[in-house]
């Protein structure tokens, strides 16, 4: 474990802006999971399903905050891994830095090729496989290049997300109140028609948080970004005030205006609630205007998930729990300050992550799926443990450097950790989600493995 608290200068370079952080964090969650994975969420809960959003965004946004909170002290690229280490010792970094890099670079399969089957509808001519191939050079050539690029990207594909649902929210609330042509005001029919608010009671409140609680995973990669920014500290405590708010108005402002607009009863799982919307008041070629704005989300997802895994290899290999070779940065010129073969690294595991999606996504791709189902869960646990522990020493040691506090601490850090308890039990009984929640404890278990061993053989070395 590190004595020091004190955090090492990084060897990359400090490409990243205020504005960029901030949209980072904004955008890092606003995924296809929002646009279009809530409405499994609203046909298990109902209108119940704005409660669920509150109950999964609570937690994401406490995790936030001690995240924030100890990488405002510690900025490091390799964010919550380096504080697992500081925390709990070598085998907690290397086990919560291997499991997010898996994480990322199977989740960024899902995301090419959901992408590509949207270009691939647009122009059939070119094979889905072209699709995935054009999005993944592209990207891995944004991310070779100077990190003001990634920012640069990020900054523009989250805006437009942002934008989107801003819109959405205003054209849903004008729509509510009828003030918009041909629609008169809707009151709270939908809300409590149907069976009610809650339709399925509180049991379906629960399955509504275990269906949206991974839709907010992608928070963390700010905390990453952080250490390539020029005021570290600042500019992540800034970005984690600003995104955790924000965030929370956009999930349950959108389900607030979805389930009182249109009946839940209506809601299919597959299909986007946000397109059903503005298809209800009249918003032409809305299916077309969603599918774009899917679109632009999947692929600002791919390149954040590809630039969190490059960075997160990349400290693995500084603190010796990852191959040496990884640790080359580019030098000279406008893209000095980048590890160009972490990014390769990771990029070549996601594009077999992709082909083994288009030729068996039901079977092996299916059971790697599954291996990172829940793997958010135990990355998250392991940020509350480590901020339990880190507070004290900082607050001993380097006090001027809290300057974002988690709030309630230490009991809502204890809170926190037993809703994710929570979660993983529920999802234990829960039909759907129990392989995810078996096959992600075999991988954590198998990575928890060679992390021990590694232990065992650093002490007898």
């Amino acid at each position: 474990m590190h004595d020091s608290l004190a955090s090492e200068p990084e060897p990359l370079s400090p490409g990243l802006k205020q504005r960029h952080l901030t949209m980072l964090g904004l955008g890092g969650v606003i995924g296809a999971g929002l646009f279009v994975g809530s409405g499994a969420g609203i046909a298990v809960a109902g209108p119940g399903i704005v409660v669920s959003y509150l109950i999964a965004g609570a937690l994401a946004m406490l995790v936030m905050r001690m995240l924030g909170e100890m990488s405002a002290a510690m900025p490091a690229s390799g964010a919550f891994s380096v504080h697992a280490e500081r925390a709990l010792g070598r085998w907690a970094g290397f086990s919560v830095g291997w499991l997010y890099w898996f994480l990322l670079v199977v989740v960024l399969a899902v995301e090419a090729t959901g992408a590509a089957q949207i270009a691939h509808g647009w122009v059939p001519d070119v094979p889905q496989w072209g699709w995935v191939l054009v999005f993944m050079v592209v990207f891995t050539l944004a991310n070779l290049a100077a990190v003001k690029n990634f920012g640069e990207f990020e900054f523009w594909f989250a805006a437009l997300k942002v934008g989107a649902i801003v819109l959405f929210l205003v054209l849903g609330v004008l729509a509510i109140v009828g003030w918009l042509p041909d629609t008169d005001p809707v009151g709270l029919a939908n809300l409590t028609g149907q069976g009610g608010f809650l339709p399925h009671g509180w049991s379906g409140v629960v399955s509504g948080v275990l269906a949206v609680v991974f839709a907010f995973g992608g928070l963390e990669v700010v905390t990453i970004a952080a250490a390539e920014s020029d005021d570290p500290a600042r500019n992540v405590a800034r970005a984690v005030r600003s995104a955790v708010w924000r965030i929370l108005l956009f999930y349950v402002g959108s389900m607030l205006v979805i389930v009182t607009l249109l009946p839940w009863t209506a809601m299919r799982p597959g299909e986007s609630p946000y397109v059903a919307v503005l298809d209800a008041i009249g918003v032409p070629a809305a299916g077309q205007i969603m599918n774009v704005v899917v679109f632009v989300a999947l692929l600002s997802a791919l390149n954040a998930n590809l630039y969190g895994s490059s960075r997160m290899v990349f400290s693995l290999a500084e603190r010796g729990e990852a191959p040496k070779g990884l640790l080359r940065v580019s030098g000279g010129g406008n893209a000095s300050g980048v590890p160009r073969r972490a990014v390769l690294a990771s990029v070549a595991f996601g594009f077999v992550s992709v082909l083994l999606n288009l030729k068996w996504p039901d079977s092996v791709f299916l059971y790697m799926l599954n291996a990172v189902g829940a793997v958010l869960l135990f990355v998250w646990a392991l940020i509350a443990v480590s901020q339990l522990r880190l507070r004290r020493r900082i607050e001993r040691e380097a006090p001027e450097t809290l300057t974002l506090r988690m709030w309630g601490f230490p009991w809502l850090t204890w809170t926190a950790l037993a809703a994710m308890g929570a979660v993983l039990v529920l999802m234990l009984t829960d039909e759907a989600a129990r392989p995810q929640v078996l096959w992600s404890g075999a991988a954590t278990g198998a990575v928890l493995l060679v992390a021990w061993v590694r232990e065992l053989r650093t002490k007898r070395g």
